[in-house]
């Protein structure tokens, strides 16, 4: 298995044939002696020195053209983190920029990238972003895990299963988004190798019986092609191209047979222009009759990799089918060599297109922004791992504005996606979706080289129903933090509803609690920092307004229940609730919670006003434990019981006729019904009266049931 060992002067003959700064191949040969020295005694697995495995690593860089701080960061890779290494001694001689590369990769290394473990998933996801500041940090990366597989067979059977896998789902996706095709290629092949050996070497058997046939086909190919773009006086130069085995496994995977796989028949053309790209492309077409639906123009809608060529399938000489790609010696370049071929154009002083590759890199690094952005929202570290498995690393769909601007989304993905991707408020103020042309529903599935073109309303705003359609983290966060933003708006206007109604209640003037010395030790015991929090902390019920006023002001009796308006008074003789022990005792409910017949209750004993009945999560019962009774349902009740509603809608329209009706469908009295919010929608707050819980949970399903309400929630008040 093994190969003829490199040495340093293989690796400076690459570097010599791109990199002219005598300066700077004298680093890369101090960085090779000082990682030799580091690395002195310590050998790998295959039995062999351990510095032949930067020295690997580095000469897999030269092959796309890396430049000198990346090959200087290859050869120093495992010196921090293996070798007995002063890092002042190692900024100083190497320079803070290769002590930063190696870092990354030091700390990359140590990620295992297994989401079985919660501590794992985070770090994973720190490193993730953090590796998105420099991307040779993750070129580096790549190439140290393509010379690892190249010597995995010398780990147990094991380890090689899961490092392949790893592969598979991390480090191939990422060659892929980069660009780096003959990375991403070789990576995938050899993980095929050790995760499904049989079908690998099956492949591989299969293509060597055909290749000289395919040879033979190809080359007679390559001579007609080659005498066509002569007599037009087209320069250019014709390569056969291999395919993959692991492109041909995906397609057997999918149900074709080997016999059907046309593109096993390959020509690359390469040409000095773009205007010859398209020429050669109509004089091919002009002899030899193109695949209908088979022709795909990257060169004027290139694919966010930077990736450009213009693909066709026609049929060549006796009736073959042949997959023909042309594009430009640059646009190879870049397509199989990456985002890391920029440097080596930097390097060499560039082409007419430089300034213009350079200024790409930053866009085509989009997905490492989407990583950071997914980190800055408040999601688990493990739907984290999933969004950028899901949506960054796997394959993406295209899809374009009406303008052409392209945008990047994941399969499965739905206009609305795409609105919120485009902007926020485009997303919140979607009201309809046009695609090719054609009208279409929100919950359609985008396709590739879709156009779509959002329509929306001012006056718009998003509905809960949405969740259940977006397919991206980036827009369901965005919905649920509209949602989120407008809940705590209501909240905060019905915490000053309730506190000064309290206030009104107890006859203390309002403008006296709003004293700035009575405020100061409000928020000091509730360790809150303005009114707007004391407001929310109210209206979701986090403090009863009572317990906030007692806070300055102390009643009179320790307690004053409140009661309802009307009130259930419940004698000995009909009553609903049983006290353990006590006969012949007053009872009557808590107005604060309103308990149904059905609901887990607790009793509290008053002073002179007997027993009141509180639901057991009722929030007013937090500090008066020591007065708590056991008290249950009568299994026959004869009572009707009062309950308070919260209901938002996402329609500014009037719908209370269509409320009122769901009630009275199923006997549940409307004893009280108001408007709270209709700044961007109507909420609605309603007092009911229902015979027990099952009653109850019955309105609320009819209510959740109308296409307008996003939400029905019982109050505490």
């Amino acid at each position: 298995m093994k190969k003829d060992l490199i040495t340093i002067d293989d690796l400076m003959d690459k570097v010599d044939d791109y990199i002219k700064n005598t300066k700077e191949r004298e680093k890369i040969l101090d960085a090779y002696y000082y990682a030799k020295e580091k690395h002195k005694g310590q050998y790998r697995k295959t039995g062999e020195e351990y510095i032949t495995h930067p020295l690997n690593v580095a000469l897999i860089l030269t092959s796309i053209y890396s430049d000198s701080e990346c090959l200087i960061a290859a050869l120093l890779h495992d010196v921090i983190e293996d070798c007995d290494v002063d890092i002042d001694e190692f900024k100083e001689r190497f320079g803070l920029t290769v002590y930063r590369l190696v870092d990354g990769v030091t700390k990359l290394g140590r990620l295992h990238f297994s989401t079985d473990n919660d501590y794992l998933v985070e770090y994973y996801k720190k490193i993730i972003v953090g590796m998105s500041e420099d991307v040779r940090v993750i070129i580096v990366k790549l190439a140290d895990r393509l010379h690892n597989m190249r010597t995995l067979w010398a780990t147990p059977i094991e380890k090689q299963k899961k490092k392949s896998k790893e592969v598979l789902e991390i480090f191939a996706p990422l060659a892929h988004h980069l660009g780096i095709h003959k990375i991403k290629s070789e990576l995938e092949d050899l993980s095929l190798r050790y995760l499904k050996p049989t079908v690998f070497y099956d492949i591989a058997d299969k293509l060597n019986k055909t290749k000289a046939e395919r040879d033979t086909t190809v080359y007679e190919m390559q001579e007609e092609v080659t005498d066509l773009l002569n007599k037009h006086h087209i320069p250019h130069q014709i390569k056969g191209r291999a395919k993959s085995i692991y492109s041909i496994y995906n397609k057997l995977d999918k149900g074709k047979k080997f016999s059907d796989i046309y593109d096993l028949l390959a020509l690359r053309i390469l040409v000095d222009t773009e205007q010859d790209c398209y020429l050669a492309l109509g004089l091919i077409h002009s002899k030899f009759r193109p695949l209908p639906k088979r022709f795909k123009d990257y060169i004027a809608m290139p694919k966010p990799n930077m990736y450009q060529s213009l693909h066709t399938t026609v049929f060549g000489i006796d009736g073959y089918l042949f997959e023909i790609q042309i594009r430009t010696y640059e646009m190879d370049e870049i397509a199989e060599n990456g985002i890391a071929s920029h440097w080596a154009y930097k390097e060499n002083g560039g082409s007419k297109k430089t300034a213009d590759l350079q200024s790409t890199t930053t866009q085509k690094l989009q997905f490492f922004k989407e990583i950071m952005e997914l980190s800055n929202t408040n999601i688990s570290s493990e739907e984290f791992v999933n969004s950028v498995k899901d949506e960054v690393l796997n394959n993406n769909i295209y899809v374009f504005t009406p303008k052409g601007d392209v945008i990047e989304l994941p399969k499965g993905a739905t206009p609305l996606d795409f609105a919120y991707k485009v902007h926020s408020k485009v997303g919140e103020t979607t009201v309809g979706v046009i695609v090719n042309g054609n009208i279409v529903p929100l919950d359609y599935e985008l396709k590739n080289n879709d156009i779509v073109k959002i329509n929306t309303n001012k006056s718009a705003h998003p509905s809960k129903e949405w969740l259940n359609i977006v397919k991206t983290t980036g827009a369901r966060n965005k919905i649920k933090s509209y949602f989120s933003k407008n809940e705590k708006e209501i909240f905060i206007e019905r915490g000053k509803e309730y506190l000064e109604k309290e206030l009104r209640k107890r006859k203390i003037p309002i403008s006296d609690f709003y004293h700035d010395d009575n405020l100061k030790k409000v928020y000091k015991n509730l360790k809150i920092d303005n009114l707007e929090d004391l407001f929310y902390d109210i209206g979701s019920n986090k403090h009863a307004p009572n317990n906030v006023i007692n806070i300055n002001y102390k009643e009179k009796e320790e307690e004053k229940p409140k009661l309802l308006k009307n009130i259930v008074k419940i004698n000995d003789s009909s009553s609903d609730i049983i006290v353990d022990g006590i006969d012949k005792i007053k009872v009557s409910i808590a107005s604060c919670c309103k308990p149904v017949h059905g609901d887990d209750i607790v009793g509290y004993i008053t002073r002179g006003n007997g027993i009141t009945i509180h639901r057991s999560n009722c929030r007013n019962l937090a500090s008066m434990d020591d007065r708590c009774i056991k008290v249950s349902w009568d299994d026959k009740p004869t009572n009707k019981y009062y309950s308070d509603l919260l209901i938002r809608t996402n329609t500014l329209e009037n719908k209370l006729a269509d409320i009122t009706s769901a009630t009275s469908k199923i006997s549940v009295n409307i004893t009280s019904i108001k408007t709270i919010s209709r700044d961007e929608y109507a909420t609605y707050e309603m007092e009911v009266m229902v015979k027990n819980k099952e009653h109850l949970t019955k309105l609320l399903i009819d209510l959740n049931n109308l296409p307008y309400i996003t939400s029905v929630e019982r109050l505490i008040q």
